[in-house]
């Protein structure tokens, strides 16, 4: 039934109350209300409606979180039916059928080389939770305090995950090139440049004069998201396992963004065939409830009781949704299609490229995928061109490609360096007719966005 118009002004004046108080309200430190300023109050799958009456297609997916979509019949049955059993929903860490049943499906999700010899470490239910447990358990278990990270990494906002993360200004973690091939650190991309970056690695550590003591462990994103949606090559995935094995470093893999199936494998690892010593889970674990989790060697389970806890590490509505996704991920090879799918939207972008220069490059795995968006006039001789030749980042650009984006119904998210690489994080159930809407619409969005005078100018695009 359309909306009338005098009930159009009454949604419209309840929304623009709402964001008025919640600017008056809130912290400043508040992020994703600034660029995406609806106020949802149903969603379904892809769907999202807003306060005001408009709907969304949600190619953010509560960055990432939400693997099945919004409010998916499975999650919400396996809710209810912890709700209705009249189970206790807060137990700290004591044992539940619950909890048992959660973690026998991760166990059966888990790449077999750590499965079969694993613990699990409930923490906090946040993902920067999870690496700072990660963090300690490799430095309890080692007696070594060093840690290496590479640059544009993302591990979170506590203090010792941003230690570890790309933006650390207080350096305590030695930090390592991270293979980018479009703007590679060593200005030649490709092969060659993830062989520089483990050549690095491998000197870094063996030269007894880098001034970097034996760390305790090596924490690394399979594909960085915050950092630009750029995937690790394989090749160098392997190396880094074989350079960590080799010296006793513990190898921890942050899959808080890319494990259940977003990038085509059940977990991201899993596309170079490496098995780390230690895997950091959350968001998409908990079925869109807050949940993380440190899966990790049994040799490496060092801590004295009550070492690292938290409060609400015994979350059973969670669990309870974490256990539905798990398993309707799996028995419907939802990582299979994520892979199919999200080449084929990769394939279509890149086609999108002959008509925009302003499209640097397109990458991804699977159902995560950034497009950089550069200034393609930006003069060689200029010095904003990268070694690489890669013009600089549009970032102001990649703002009104968002803006735009969600005039059309359209909810995108930002990353990269510079803030410039629009990024795609859908759920894994969406359909090839729903993929097609959300390139429709991001392609138009980005003809209206290099229209806009203003926009050209910010980003530095001629006219």
């Amino acid at each position: 039934m359309a909306v009338t118009e005098p009930a159009a002004a009454v949604l419209s004046a309840a929304h623009e109350g709402i964001l008025r108080r919640q600017s008056l309200r809130e912290s400043s430190a508040r992020t994703y209300a600034r660029s995406l300023p609806i106020v949802p109050v149903r969603a379904r799958g892809l769907t999202i409606e807003g306060a005001d009456g408009r709907r969304y297609l949600d190619c953010l997916s509560g960055a990432g979180t939400l693997a099945l979509g919004h409010n998916h019949p499975v999650v919400l049955e396996a809710i209810k039916r912890v709700i209705d059993s009249g189970a206790p929903l807060h137990v700290l860490d004591l044992a539940t059928p619950v909890k048992d049943a959660f973690i026998t499906e991760l166990f059966a999700t888990l790449p077999r080389g750590l499965a079969d010899n694993a613990r699990v470490q409930f923490c906090g239910p946040a993902g920067t939770d999870a690496v700072e447990a990660a963090l300690k358990l490799v430095r309890t278990a080692t007696g070594r305090s060093g840690l290496l990270a590479f640059t544009g990494a993302y591990h979170g906002m506590t203090a010792g995950a941003l230690d570890a993360s790309g933006g650390a200004q207080d350096v305590r973690v030695t930090r390592l090139p991270y293979p980018y091939d479009y703007r590679c650190p060593f200005g030649v991309g490709g092969e060659r440049g993830a062989e520089l970056s483990a050549r690095w690695t491998e000197n870094l550590l063996d030269d007894p004069k880098s001034g970097v003591a034996h760390p305790a462990g090596m924490i690394l994103e399979p594909v960085q998201g915050e950092g630009g949606v750029i995937p690790a090559p394989d090749e160098w995935m392997r190396r880094m396992r074989r350079i960590t094995a080799d010296r006793s470093i513990a190898l921890i893999a942050d899959e808080v963004q890319t494990g259940v199936g977003r990038t085509g494998a059940f977990w991201a690892v899993e596309h170079s065939g490496i098995v780390p010593d230690v895997m950091v889970l959350s968001k998409a674990i908990g079925g869109s409830l807050p949940l993380a989790v440190v899966v990790y060697r049994a040799d490496l389970d060092v801590w004295e009781p009550g070492a690292h806890a938290g409060t609400f590490r015994g979350n059973q509505l969670a669990m309870a949704a974490g256990a539905a996704t798990l398993a309707y991920v799996r028995e419907n090879r939802l990582a299979e299609r994520a892979a199919v799918l999200g080449a084929r939207m990769m394939g279509q972008l890149q086609g999108l490229a002959a008509d925009h220069p302003c499209i640097g490059n397109v990458r991804g795995r699977g159902l995560m995928i950034g497009i950089e968006l550069v200034d393609p006039d930006a003069a060689p001789g200029d010095g904003s061109r990268t070694s690489t030749g890669a013009p600089p980042a549009a970032s102001a650009l990649a703002a009104a490609v968002q803006q735009e984006c969600l005039e059309r119904g359209l909810i995108v998210e930002l990353g990269g360096r510079h803030a410039g690489v629009v990024r795609l994080l859908p759920p894994l159930t969406l359909t090839d007719e729903q993929a097609s809407a959300v390139l429709d619409r991001l392609a138009d969005a980005l003809s209206a966005a290099e229209r806009s005078p203003y926009d050209r100018q910010q980003t530095g695009l001629s006219n």
